[in-house]
């Protein structure tokens, strides 16, 4: 017999660990998005590789933290 989702058991230490990490890629997700912005609207090159550096270092960061997450998890 199927136990309806809400009275399963959970792990709360995998239940920490999403909550974490949901809240870290939050965050990197509004710095991605801030910087793709100043990446389209950057007035000159030197500004505009330097908004893609970062660009390109959250989305290093959010590989890293998906990878770190599927390490704990396990």
């Amino acid at each position: 017999m199927a136990v309806p989702l809400s009275v399963q058991n959970t792990d709360p230490g995998a239940d920490l660990i999403g909550s974490l990490f949901h809240r870290l890629n939050n965050q990197l997700g509004i710095i991605l998005a801030n910087a793709e912005l100043l990446e389209r609207k950057a007035a000159d090159d030197m500004s505009r590789r330097r908004a893609a550096q970062v660009v390109a270092s959250a989305l290093d960061a959010m590989t890293t933290a998906k990878e770190i997450r599927q390490r704990l998890e396990r």
